[in-house]
């Protein structure tokens, strides 16, 4: 079986799904204590590195996407495909997934 080579601009999204950069976790807390690595929460917020063509619907047509490359979103915790390219944490996820668009 042949080795295959990933990084972020071979990965394209299939229908309504996207591809997200996960956002870095906190290292402390709000009154400044340092977190260890089992104490962080997986962040859910990230930026939109890559993007499907859209859902197609019963009649054949493929509705648009609400989001775009760029945007930073916030999805749901336990949402998608955990993937590592590289030292960066991305996730795959449908877009129905997506809870809002952070500005």
């Amino acid at each position: 079986m042949a080795a295959v080579s990933l990084s972020v601009s071979t990965v394209k999204p299939l229908g309504d799904r996207v591809f997200i950069k996960i956002s870095e976790s906190e290292e402390k807390t709000a009154g400044g204590i340092l977190l260890p690595d089992a104490a962080k929460e997986k962040p859910q917020i990230g930026e939109i590195v890559q993007v499907g063509p859209g859902k197609r619907n019963d009649d054949g047509t493929k509705q648009a996407m609400d989001v775009s490359v760029g945007d930073k979103v916030l999805y749901s915790k336990y949402a998608g495909t955990d993937i590592k390219l590289g030292g960066d944490e991305y996730v795959l996820l449908s877009e129905k997934d997506i809870l809002a668009v952070v500005s």
